[in-house]
């Protein structure tokens, strides 16, 4: 089936991707971000995607880590010992402050030998239970790893928004991958125009469009001054000289007058000049 898709398409390289591994299309939509200039500051994750071999391919962009750990099989060394995620909250030093749903925290390394700090949050709707956030930034508090990784919660609205509304899934049922493919990019582009005119109708606007007016206007201004008293220096001049020599002065104006183009007499004080 691949062989029979032209290579040069799009649809070709979607096919290839998708003979991928997730870690390793994330690392390619990275490097395609990077290269397109886009300004990153922190990778955010959900807990599907923290896992060690992805986590250990994003520093290597110089782009820090930050994301939800899942409760599973996976190791952290401290003190040379491999201790599962429980046994390492129950390591973890208490964090005192006014801030009571942050419970402990601790400075680790996961097994490949990435150090990372884990910060355990009290569970939202299940009080006794609690998370588990991770950061390859070691300088970060504790509430700042919190902090950041809120913003994620936007592409979780995201997800329901194209789901619920925008009908991601039930719009259009079918096998083609092609379809899928070219719907869910319908439906995303959808989101982006509603979201940009939401933006407009709702965000503060900076007055930098008005000042840019008022310069052109100023400008303008300057420029129409200086026009106008050109022209009363010549008609000046034109008065004090001879008959003749006035009258020549009087056609060149008229003729030079006549061979404007419309929009720029509108704008020129040429009234006087034209009588």
């Amino acid at each position: 089936m691949l062989n029979e898709i032209d290579k040069r398409s799009h649809g070709y390289r979607r096919r290839q991707e998708a003979y991928l591994t997730a870690p390793q299309v994330i690392e390619a939509m990275l490097d395609r971000a990077l290269q397109a200039g886009i300004s990153v500051s922190y990778v955010l994750m959900d807990s599907w995607f923290t896992h060690a071999p992805l986590i250990q391919e994003v520093p290597r962009r110089g782009l820090p880590v930050i994301g939800m750990v899942k409760n599973d099989n996976k190791r952290y060394l401290v003190n040379g010992e491999r201790l599962s995620l429980k046994e390492l909250y129950a390591t973890a030093p208490r964090v005192e402050g006014k801030n009571r749903n942050i419970l402990r925290c601790i400075q680790t390394s996961l097994v490949p030998g990435i150090p990372v700090v884990i910060v355990f949050v009290r569970h939202r709707s299940k009080k006794n239970e609690w998370l588990a956030l991770l950061s390859t930034d070691l300088s970060l508090t504790a509430s700042d790893i919190i902090r950041i990784y809120r913003m994620r919660w936007d592409i979780e609205v995201f997800f329901k928004c194209a789901k619920s509304l925008l009908r991601l899934q039930k719009e259009f049922q079918g096998r083609s991958y092609d379809l899928l493919v070219s719907h869910t990019t319908i439906v995303f582009s959808r989101y982006i125009l509603l979201a940009w005119q939401h933006r407009q109708s709702t965000d503060a606007h900076p007055f930098g469009g008005l000042f840019y007016l008022l310069c052109d206007e100023v400008g303008t201004m300057d420029w129409t001054i200086a026009l106008q008293q050109l022209l009363d220096l010549i008609y000046e001049i034109a008065a004090k000289a001879g008959k003749k020599l006035s009258a020549l002065i009087q056609r060149q104006l008229q003729q030079w007058i006549a061979a404007l183009p419309s929009y720029i007499k509108a704008n020129l004080p040429i009234s006087c000049c034209e009588n």
